[in-house]
């Protein structure tokens, strides 16, 4: 599928201050943790690479030339770390640096066509469990690939790993990275201005997307029930895209359509603040709630029998109408919702129809749409037209 995330859908994201910074205390602590410590964070967890981070693409090469430097005390790049939570940190940028210390550390190095699903294993565990470690498919001897500076000069780390480097093993143990700690005081319960520090000072040359920083900060059980719904067949037939988007524009939809339900009377601008903390909210969901929701979900779906495929789709354009479904699924779960019970019945496709062509539920979708009085205009119609499963 194409990595144009904008050409398959209606948005209306269209707040203005999503983008500014402003009235936030930020700080960014500079400190020098010795190669030992980052090992020790990785290996238990304390630092997490955020999802939207590329996957591992150093080659050894390059990986050992890192290692020299760190024993023979050439500096290198300092590490930028956001810290979460107390012994808690989300990599910004540093990730290859990082993971090249602990591969040589652990003695294995990765090979290149398991990486992908490496990074999937190490996202699950924190880390490399010692049976992936060990299995050859997965990794080869991480012994240190290094020329000398004159064609027939050897280079007296070359062909050494962790295990052998000798006197100099402590020697890197004890070499400190300089690295700039960031982290948000105030407020405490909005994140916004992460999203500004990511993205200013990640140097992936990536664009991000809200949503991929989002899943990141705030990835919990409830997230992993929005991955499972996302790909249910019907879901897909309806966003019209197979396969789920780069850039996870699906799963903030169905984020956006859960928030509304869920916590739509307690909405105001900016969309971004309201979605993190719906988020930060939803970690504290019990397995119960994530089964429910997941349940509801899946109701609703069945529900839509009766609907045509392209239901959600702008007419004029081709386009998935987020705000159509968002408020067609809150009116239609909001009572077996409050019921804590699965919706019950099936949708009338005249009725959805109905809303779609509303004069105000139009115009409240045109201009000023994340503003309080169109999102209640929009969800209010909704409910006077859908009727509640």
């Amino acid at each position: 599928m194409s990595d144009d995330t904008d050409s398959w859908f209606d948005d209306y994201a269209d707040d203005a201050d999503e983008g500014q910074v402003d009235e936030y205390d930020i700080t960014a602590t500079p400190n020098d943790f010795n190669v030992l410590t980052l090992y020790s964070f990785i290996e238990a967890g304390a630092v997490r690479i955020p999802g939207f981070q590329r996957n591992y693409v150093w080659d050894r090469t390059r990986a050992s030339k890192l290692i020299e430097s760190l024993i023979i005390g050439i500096p290198v790049p300092q590490l930028f770390l956001y810290e979460q939570s107390r012994n808690k940190f989300l990599v910004i940028d540093g990730q290859q640096r990082l993971m090249s210390i602990y591969y040589f550390m652990k003695r294995r190095f990765p090979r290149t066509d398991n990486r992908i699903e490496l990074r999937a294993i190490f996202d699950l565990h924190g880390r490399i469990p010692d049976e992936i470690l060990h299995d050859d498919a997965y990794f080869e001897d991480f012994k240190l690939k290094l020329t000398g500076r004159l064609p027939n000069e050897s280079n007296k780390f070359h062909g050494l790993n962790y295990s052998t480097l000798g006197e100099y093993k402590t020697q890197l143990d004890l070499r400190p990275i300089r690295n700039i700690v960031v982290r948000q005081n105030s407020p405490e319960d909005d994140d916004s201005a992460i999203y500004e520090v990511f993205n200013r000072l990640n140097t992936g040359g990536v664009n991000l997307r809200p949503q991929e920083i989002r899943t990141s900060m705030y990835h919990s059980n409830f997230y992993d029930m929005l991955y499972r719904i996302n790909q249910d067949k019907k879901w897909r037939e309806f966003l019209g895209n197979t396969e789920p988007d780069l850039h996870m524009k699906d799963i903030e939809i169905l984020l956006r359509g859960f928030a509304m339900l869920i916590d739509g009377d307690k909405y105001a601008p900016s969309l971004v603040r309201f979605l993190n903390h719906f988020s930060r909210m939803c970690e504290s969901h019990t397995k119960e709630q994530n089964s429910y929701l997941e349940a509801l979900f899946h109701s609703f779906l069945k529900a839509c029998a009766e609907l045509q495929m392209d239901a959600f789709t702008n007419p004029r354009n081709g386009r998935f109408n987020i705000a159509l479904f968002e408020a067609v699924f809150t009116a239609a779960c909001s009572t077996a919702f409050k019921e804590r019970r699965k919706v019950k019945g099936v949708i009338n496709p005249s009725e959805v129809t109905s809303l779609e062509k509303d004069k105000d539920f139009v115009l409240a979708s045109l201009e000023g749409t994340t503003r309080t009085s169109n999102v209640e205009t929009r969800i209010s119609k909704a409910r006077e037209i859908i009727s509640s499963l």
